[in-house]
């Protein structure tokens, strides 16, 4: 299919605009303009009934939202994309508070460490640790779940889980996620456009993460070369049609089918990689949003 028309319509804004890539930018003027740009694409901010931030014993800090619910509810862990070296848990404020609203749940926003100042595991870590003690904490039922960078998180956190004993989590919510580090895919070798995220941009973000190349074959760097992917939590892997990550998103949606795992592997036609953030300016991002609220609520419910 060709762009969607309101994809190409942003496109064609940035060209003649002539938006610069964030990977030609210093990390501080990227990290700026990264934040910048989602909050523009995401629209009205939702309010929730509470959101409070809060620190691990560790002193991690995570952002709470709960609807105007009274009683426990059950948990969204969500960790914000920006390819390990951008993003914040603001960036991640926008979906947390649409889906906080729309399951309803109680989403909680992890703010892990950042590459290259700190490089992988460290993002990792930060993640799992951040998610045994939310589970200490909370006797909710607990899922998973980010975009991007975040995803990658989410399926290494599960792994984590699954060898480590826990603890328990529920679900996975993968939004197109990476999972193969240096992944030579045909949507990775056609995701060339200069105006939006690109294979370029891969690159940049992996040699920012990586400490040692050879890194990237950990398993917890990418999930897709996991010895086994059995046990592991049901999951929604979506993916959009016009991403360099497509492939290797859907590659691990069928590895998590092929292992018995009950997974949902939605494809949005005409989307680029973003698009769930981008619900403000885009009917995709709008509808992929409701279809991540919709699972996670029969997740929650009937398990």
């Amino acid at each position: 299919m060709p762009l969607d028309p309101q994809v190409e319509a942003m496109r064609a804004e940035r060209e003649a605009n002539d938006v610069p890539q964030l990977y030609t930018q210093t990390l501080a003027e990227a990290r700026e303009a990264d934040l910048a740009s989602i909050r523009a694409a995401g629209g009205e901010v939702e309010p929730v009934h509470h959101v409070e931030d809060i620190t691990t014993d560790a002193g991690l800090p995570l952002r709470v939202y709960r609807p105007d619910l009274t009683g426990p509810l059950p948990t969204l862990v969500y960790f914000f994309g920006g390819g390990w070296t951008l993003g914040s848990i603001d960036t991640a404020d926008g979906i947390s508070r649409k889906l906080a609203n729309a399951v309803p749940c109680q989403v909680i926003t992890v703010g892990y460490r950042l590459a290259p100042e700190h490089p992988f595991p460290t993002a990792v870590h930060d993640c799992y640790e951040a998610v045994k003690w939310i589970a200490a904490h909370d006797s909710s039922r607990l899922v998973v779940g980010g975009d991007s960078a975040g995803a990658n998180l989410a399926a290494a956190v599960t792994l984590l889980a699954r060898d480590n004993n826990g603890p328990a989590i529920a679900g996975q919510l993968l939004v197109y996620p990476n999972t193969l580090y240096g992944s030579d895919t045909i949507s990775m070798r056609n995701g060339t456009d200069p105006y939006l995220f690109n294979n370029t941009s891969v690159n940049w973000y992996w040699k920012h993460y990586l400490k040692d190349p050879a890194d990237g074959a950990n398993p917890l760097a990418s999930p897709l070369l996991a010895e086994s992917h059995a046990n592991l939590p049901p999951a929604l892997v979506i993916t959009a049609e016009y991403d360099p990550l497509r492939d290797e998103g859907e590659y691990y949606a069928e590895k998590l089918h092929a292992a018995g795992v009950p997974t949902t592997l939605s494809r949005y036609d005409g989307m680029v990689h973003g698009f769930f953030a981008m619900s403000g300016i885009l009917d995709g991002g709008k509808k992929a949003m409701s279809e991540a609220s919709t699972w996670l609520g029969r997740i929650f419910t009937d398990g």
